[in-house]
């Protein structure tokens, strides 16, 4: 018997937090304990609903809380020209079972960290607003965290800017709060998720599995892609992925410690990861950060994911 790892799930989700849960689902390795909405991709309505229906979609049977209305300091951004306007457009996808928790995301994430025998692993693929709530109003809980996965940032460039990654633009001063916690952090920047890309042919596989959850995931691709085709992408970078995938296959990957600092100033830099790759300021490494991934591996274990929710008809 795999001695399981209890996990939180904290996104927005968002087509690539959704293939992400998908694969922390189908995880042997992993006991979700809860999964908790952020506001980010789209509003904190709108990713909390989403959260539940894809939950539902995997027979994931966990409390679910809503986030922060919006972020720390900042007014909330939003990406439908990615995402859609709702979020997570595309395929249709079941009702959620249950409705969220009468109780905020931190203080959910706070109870079970409490109740916890072991350290726990979060998982955060969207802002990380709610991470450093929890980290502010409960730094005593510190020790109970185990790791901090997170999908967020780019050592060598952004996306929403030409400098800062989308999810750490929306919330920087939170970024900047979980950087400078003492937490374990792996970062699943930029640098290593848009090598993480998934092929048409890719989807294809995918969609020949044929159950219903690896259907879906082909039709998320296949929205998904259609934005980054319109830009160039020969394939769908799954991002988010990348971070589950960092924990229960770290050996197709390519990862260095750095020190890494937020800046939450700035007309043009305001929410860059500042990734001290030369130690020119000697400061101690904060965060292992994923600089490279075996691409076909990634691949390989998208499939094997959605495997694990049947044969088709």
């Amino acid at each position: 018997m795999i001695k399981k790892i209890p996990v939180i799930l904290d996104g927005d989700p968002g087509h690539d937090d959704a293939i992400a849960w998908v694969l922390a689902a189908a995880s042997p390795m992993l006991d979700i304990k809860a999964v908790t909405s952020v506001c980010g991709n789209q509003t904190i309505e709108k990713t909390t609903y989403n959260a539940g229906r894809i939950m539902t979609l995997v027979g994931l049977d966990a409390p679910l809380a809503m986030g922060r209305v919006k972020p720390l300091v900042a007014d909330a951004i939003i990406a439908p020209t990615v995402h859609g306007n709702s979020g997570l457009d595309g395929p249709a996808l079941p009702e959620p079972k249950n409705k969220p928790v009468d109780k905020d995301a931190c203080t959910l994430m706070a109870e079970i960290l409490e109740a916890s025998d072991e350290p726990v692993v979060l998982f955060p693929t969207g802002p990380l607003t709610n991470i450093a709530t929890l980290l502010l109003l409960y730094p005593h809980l510190k020790p109970k965290i185990r790791h901090i996965y997170l999908m967020g940032g780019g050592i060598d460039f952004g996306n929403w800017t030409p400098a800062a990654e989308f999810n750490i633009l929306v919330d920087p001063e939170a970024a900047d709060v979980v950087f400078t916690s003492g937490v374990p952090i792996t970062m699943a920047g930029l640098d290593v998720t848009e090598q993480a890309l998934v092929f048409p042919e890719d989807f294809e596989r995918i969609r020949a599995v044929g159950n219903a959850v690896a259907t879906v995931v082909a039709e998320w691709l296949d929205f998904f892609y259609g934005f980054h085709r319109s830009i160039g992408y020969p394939g769908a970078p799954v991002h988010d992925a990348v971070a589950i995938a960092a924990l229960i296959r770290p050996e197709i990957m390519t990862m260095v410690d750095m020190f890494v600092a937020i800046e939450t100033t700035g007309d043009y830099c305001r929410g860059t990861t500042v990734g001290d790759k030369l130690g020119v300021l000697n400061r101690p490494s904060n965060a292992r950060v994923i600089m490279g991934i075996d691409r076909k591996a990634f691949v390989d274990l998208l499939a094997e994911a959605a495997a694990h929710y049947g044969k088709g008809a």
